[in-house]
């Protein structure tokens, strides 16, 4: 016997309801990971980020501030790697969407904005939170905390009414914290070289940075988020295709190369095993501009892959691994599709790969975007735009906006 069921009765905004109610997944999600990851000049923040899984607590916000530390100002006074890191990363989170008109509206008096470390319980009375000012002679704005202050230099994105992400002068540091803690790790003080040499079957790869002069530079690097580097072993370099054109580079180009090699943040096996974000900016990333230079590091067959988008090399051992270095032997010579894709045009021309775009940028519509004192806001949309998790994520609600929609069309009809 056919069974039928009346829905006269099941208004539009009951149904509505119903289906709200029966999602059990958050249509939005702050990923920081993958908003950050176009931000080169960003590496050091968005990597103590990950690695202190702050950037995981932000996956159940949906309307922050971030005060993020660029790399220039990060590396003058890298902060301790004692365990209150991850508290010193959670004040830099405000726990509201501030924009650029709503600095207009700070009283020079300052206005006080609770962040994410108020939320651990650690941190007495109001001490998880920041004062912001305003100085109305020179248009700056500061943010405080009781022992130190930073100033806002510009606003990098704005996603209404979701996250606004601030880049600052400094890190601001809560009461009773110290960022120069006397428990910070000391310099580790590392000669690559020789840790090459001493590991056997580097000497052609120790040689060339020795002879390019970078060996240098990395070792300056090994304070703050630390290095990573991939080092190809003598067999690799005897292995590359001659048509590559690698010994015909010149010696800016083959630096270059070598700075591809490395990832500016310590990143230990398992890391890299169960790396969050898996398209990763180089040293060369950092000279050459956001997009270019980057490796695809994922799992592949057991082992770490790491893709070029002309080869695929894989981690073949563990040379040297002490926080904040991390030194890995690899299969084969990393190639960047900027000097050996063909048709490639040199990056460092300002130009870019033939048939290849760059990941668009989210623009700031005329209202998002004016100076800190102009402009005006508007109403809050229904659905407000977000960082989703993932592509799926995006399919998903949109097939559930539609359905909404269908339904509501359906019930209106047979009302």
């Amino acid at each position: 016997m056919a069974v039928t069921i009346s829905i006269s009765h099941f208004t539009p905004i009951t149904f509505l309801y119903f289906l709200l109610l029966s999602t059990s997944h958050p249509i939005f999600a702050i990923n920081i990971t993958n908003l950050l990851s176009s931000y080169p000049n960003l590496s050091d923040f968005a990597n103590l980020l990950t690695n202190t899984s702050v950037a995981t607590d932000l996956t159940q916000r949906s309307s922050i501030t971030l005060l993020a530390v660029p790399n220039t100002f990060l590396r003058r006074a890298p902060p301790s790697s004692a365990t209150n890191l991850a508290d010193i990363l959670r004040y830099h989170v405000l726990l509201e969407y501030i924009s650029l008109p709503d600095l207009k509206l700070i009283p020079p008096t300052g206005k006080l904005v609770t962040t994410l470390l108020q939320t651990t319980g650690r941190a007495p009375n109001n001490f998880g939170s920041v004062n912001i000012t305003r100085n109305i002679n020179s248009n700056s704005v500061t943010i405080h905390s009781p022992t130190s202050n930073t100033t806002i230099l510009e606003l990098l994105k704005t996603l209404p009414y979701n996250i606004s992400v601030f880049t600052v002068d400094s890190f601001l540091v809560p009461n009773g914290f110290d960022l120069m803690a006397s428990e910070r790790r000391p310099p580790l003080g590392l000669n690559i070289t020789k840790t090459l040499i001493d590991g056997h079957n580097f000497n052609v790869a120790a040689s060339m940075l020795t002879a390019s002069g970078v060996e240098e530079e990395f070792e300056r690097y090994e304070g703050g988020a630390g290095l990573t580097l991939f080092v190809p072993t003598d067999d690799a370099f005897s292995d590359m295709s001659s048509s590559s054109d690698f010994q015909s580079l010149p010696a800016e180009k083959k630096a270059a190369v070598l700075r591809f090699h490395v990832l500016h943040s310590y990143y230990p096996l398992g890391s890299l095993e169960s790396i969050v974000n898996p398209v990763q900016p180089t040293l060369a990333t950092e000279q050459n501009g956001a997009g270019s230079f980057t490796l695809n590091i994922s799992r592949v067959n057991g082992s770490v892959g790491i893709n070029t988008g002309i080869v695929t090399a894989s981690v073949t051992q563990t040379v040297f691994d002490q926080n904040p270095v991390a030194i890995f032997g690899i299969s084969k010579v990393l190639l960047p599709k900027e000097y050996f894709q063909k048709n490639s045009i040199d990056v460092n021309n300002k130009s870019i790969e033939s048939g290849v775009a760059s990941s668009p940028e989210i623009p700031l519509s005329p209202e998002y975007s004016p100076g800190i004192y102009g402009g005006h806001l508007s109403s809050p949309p229904l659905l407000g735009n977000v960082v989703t998790s993932s592509s799926v994520g995006n399919r998903k609600k949109g097939i559930f906006l539609w359905c909404i929609g269908f339904f509501y069309q359906l019930l209106v009809v047979i009302n």
